[in-house]
């Protein structure tokens, strides 16, 4: 509103209207600056996230997977420097200062059960320089370096002999025929496993071990490689259930899901399907049992998951969780994920430099260095520092958090992030009660990150039956892992002792993979028992 000072009315009354009208208009126009900077702002963060997620690293801290490319990369230009440098240098003995002066990292002796192809480098003439005498052999320097033979592949021929007799003439004696995984197939178990280990551990598409093969002389159809897969998963099924079933029975346990193209042959296209994701990791909490990983597929998102499971559950925000813990009445208890509050003021901070974001980002930071200093301790001792130095500062964040939220505008993304943390606060807290629990989800969301390379590389699964399969390979590789099992060794023992039947039904608690011992390991036995 324009005011013209040379003509401002001489009534007392027309004058105090007008300052009215002009303070009412200032307050309207501060108030719509204020709206649209509050809009700016979200909208600024928005543009930040997006950024971030299309240029930007995915996580919050710089992944350690990243830094160590970065590092890689300058390690091999001082390597490439140091190869000249030696080559220049003019004597054995300079060479060797310069290797003395470097530092030595995996330089050990070499594990003893690694095979030794010896190498003997002889001098040509055993008579003396010096004398012309004979020389005798006083020692002899022994230097081990690591090599590599390349994948080989093999033909496995099995032979059957005939017997007759000659007494009668009738008799034809032969021993049976060993089973095949593969009914007729030419695929050893070794190979069914490698295959499969290549597609769900190290993310390599059947397309791509084909033209692998193809390089080796051996031409295998991607199409005969997924009929491979699918037999294997199979024979691999009833462990994979007694996995899940062993994992769902836990009374603590971890849980999130991924999306999982699936092709959708009806509308010639791919719908999305859903795996899910439930871990176990009692060494946290010295606990009893073992980690475990179970993945179960389904076609969509419904609150369906886990069926069988009992317990508290440790999730993120998501809705369907909620609506399961309802229906089952109280059976499952949720625990929220302090992780998942933590990224929404994280992003806010990093595109607005918020000092209240940075305030909240502090006072769960010194949440999380109290949570590792009593990782691997026993849960009644992390529960008494929790109840002593944990509940204080989550008590008083509870307080700063609904004071904050009352000075900030309702559209900012700043109380979005205050809302969802005080929306789900009587989950966030049971983690100060329970020693067994964790104040996070990351156990089981590490789990997913394999899934999303696989995921990346592969497209899409061919179907849901092949869907299910990428469950039961991901449950049996990845619980492998976590008990330190190299899951190549692991999945063809398994599936040679499931074909030939030396392992029955009832005895498949022996092939857990916390359970299974390596053909021809000895149990250790007990110093008491020993004496």
């Amino acid at each position: 509103m324009q005011i013209d000072l040379t003509a401002l009315p001489e009534d007392s009354a027309a004058l105090q209207s007008m300052i009215r009208d002009v303070v009412t208009a200032t307050m309207q126009r501060d108030a719509q600056v204020a709206e649209l900077s509050v809009e700016n702002d979200k909208l600024r963060a928005l543009i930040q996230k997006l950024l971030r997620h299309r240029f930007g690293r995915r996580s919050e801290q710089l992944s350690p997977d990243q830094l160590k490319l970065a590092i890689e990369d300058i390690e091999q230009e001082i390597a490439e420097r140091e190869a000249a440098e030696d080559a220049s240098a003019q004597s054995e003995e300079a060479r060797r200062r310069r290797r003395d002066v470097r530092p030595r990292r995996n330089l050990g002796a070499l594990p003893a059960h690694l095979p030794r192809d010896e190498v003997v480098i002889d001098i040509d003439s055993k008579e003396c320089p010096c004398c012309g005498g004979a020389l005798h052999l006083i020692d002899e320097t022994r230097t081990e370096m690591l090599d590599i033979v390349p994948a080989q592949l093999r033909a496995k021929v099995i032979r059957r002999p005939r017997y007759g007799c000659r007494a009668c003439g009738e008799a034809v004696v032969q021993a049976p025929a060993p089973e095949r995984p593969i009914d007729g197939g030419m695929a050893t178990e070794a190979l069914l496993a490698h295959v499969v280990v290549s597609k769900f551990c190290d993310f390599l598409p059947l397309y791509r071990q084909s033209e692998m093969l193809k390089r080796q002389g051996i031409t295998i159809d991607r199409s005969t490689l997924s009929d491979w897969v699918g037999r294997t998963c199979w024979w691999l099924r009833p462990l994979y259930d007694l996995t899940v079933s062993t994992v769902l029975s836990a009374p603590v346990l971890f849980a999130d899901d991924t999306t999982l193209p699936v092709l959708d042959p009806g509308r010639g296209r791919t719908k999305t399907g859903r795996l899910w994701c439930y871990a176990v990791d009692p060494r946290t909490w010295k606990g009893p049992g073992h980690p475990a990983a179970a993945y179960i597929y389904s076609q969509n998102r419904k609150g369906e998951h886990p069926a069988d499971f009992n317990g508290k559950l440790q999730v993120d925000g998501y809705t369907g969780f909620s609506a399961l813990a309802k229906r089952r009445d109280g059976t499952i208890e949720l625990v929220f994920c302090w992780a998942h509050c933590r990224r929404r003021f994280y992003e806010f901070h990093a595109a607005t430099k918020s000092p209240l974001a940075a305030e909240a980002l502090a006072q769960i930071a010194t949440l999380y260095a109290i949570e590792a200093e009593i990782r691997g301790q026993p849960p009644q001792r992390r529960r008494a520092i929790r109840q002593q130095r944990s509940r204080p500062i989550v008590e008083a964040l509870q307080t700063w958090l609904k004071a904050t939220r009352a000075r900030v505008s309702s559209a900012s993304p700043l109380a979005d992030a205050i809302g969802y943390m005080l929306r789900h606060w009587s989950g966030l807290v049971l983690f100060l009660d329970d020693g067994r629990l964790e104040i996070d989800t990351n156990v089981v969301e590490r789990g997913m990150k394999g899934v999303a390379v696989a995921r990346k590389n592969a497209l899409f699964a061919g179907s849901d039956g092949a869907a299910d399969h990428w469950a039961i390979a991901l449950t049996l590789i990845s619980t492998a892992k976590l008990n330190g099992v190299d899951p190549l060794a692991y999945l063809t023992d398994v599936l040679e002792r499931l074909v030939s039947g030396s392992t029955k039904s009832h005895q498949l608690e022996q092939l857990l993979p916390w359970n299974w011992r390596p053909p021809g390991a000895v149990e250790a036995v007990p110093v008491a028992e020993a004496a």
